[in-house]
């Protein structure tokens, strides 16, 4: 059997507070994993169940932080459960808000909860879970830091944090560390990945559900972007860089073609202009008209066609005079 403590005050005062974050984590646990309700025992709040194949109870003393040893030495003692199968959740200022780390022995860093179990058990040999609160920047402010709730700022990250926790605690429970730990650290750089679709409203969202409150967290209402289709182009657009306008129809003429077009009707017009002369006669100097004789007639026709007259000259003989 192993026994998971969480570190923290009792009472609604306290519930909030950096501090109590060893507590948040016992209540996400048993949220997520379906344990059941809390009952009083061992000077506690304590839950029995089974994480990872292992029977388990977590108890939340309720002796206050300072004397939490005598807690977890009673249910210890009780249960018979030995150094190495206590699991502790606790705040830890030395990690950056965010942080968490796994350490089993060693140092206590001050920790006044981890001094009285270690005082109560005769040994500093337990699993210690420690999550990243921050430091204040002065030692003679810890106190009051530790003992001040969350920011508004900091509930994003630790709710996604217990999220975290609680679904990877069998692997804790059945003494997986490094995958415990590995998967919390993934969450975490999840949360702050660009592209996994959550927007700046969206970790603010999650984060007004406080952890504390035992309700499930909002689904985020924050809609994903959607891609705009391109705008359609006009038909015969030119793309960049693309010589020349809209492309020319199959079967059109091309500019060659209509300016040789535009020359076979000019000459065309002249001709019928030439032609009408002939009928109507040249008008004369003083606004008259009078009817054209045959050789002027004639003269006129070959003057308007070049090719005509040449051919005149051609069969008169007169071609090796032009």
């Amino acid at each position: 059997m192993k026994l998971l403590v969480g570190l923290g005050n009792p009472g609604s005062k306290y519930s909030n507070n950096r501090h109590n974050v060893g507590f948040m984590a016992l209540d996400r646990i048993a949220e997520v994993n379906g344990l059941g309700k809390w009952r009083t025992r061992f000077h506690s709040f304590a839950l029995e169940g089974e994480l990872g194949g292992e029977r388990v109870l977590l108890i939340k003393p309720q002796t206050y932080y300072n004397d939490t040893g005598n807690a977890v030495r009673e249910a210890a003692k009780f249960l018979k459960i030995k150094i190495f199968d206590i699991i502790v959740f606790h705040d830890e200022i030395d990690l950056a808000p965010g942080k968490l780390r796994i350490k089993i022995g060693g140092g206590l860093a001050g920790n006044n909860g981890l001094r009285s179990m270690q005082a109560q058990l005769s040994s500093p040999d337990f699993t210690r879970v420690r999550i990243g609160v921050g430091h204040p920047g002065d030692k003679n402010r810890v106190a009051g830091y530790v003992l001040q709730d969350f920011s508004k700022a900091d509930l994003g990250w630790l709710d996604v944090m217990l999220d975290a926790i609680a679904g990877s605690v069998g692997r804790l429970v059945a003494g997986e560390t490094e995958r415990f730990q590995t998967g919390v650290a993934q969450a975490m750089v999840n949360l702050h990945k660009p592209d996994n679709g959550d927007t700046a409203q969206a970790v603010q969202n999650r984060g007004a559900h406080h952890p504390s409150s035992g309700r499930p967290p909002a689904a985020s209402s924050a809609k994903k972007p959607t891609a705009k289709s391109p705008a359609q182009k006009p038909a015969g657009a030119r793309k960049p860089g693309e010589r020349g306008g809209a492309p020319r129809p199959v079967g059109s003429p091309s500019q060659l073609q209509l300016a040789q077009l535009q020359s076979v009707k000019a000459d065309a017009g002249k001709r019928r202009k030439a032609s009408r002369k002939i009928k109507k006669g040249i008008q004369g100097e003083d606004g008259d008209t009078s009817p054209m004789t045959a050789k002027e007639s004639e003269t006129v026709e070959l003057a308007a066609n070049p090719l005509a007259a040449r051919l005149k000259r051609w069969f008169s003989g007169e071609t090796n005079n032009s």
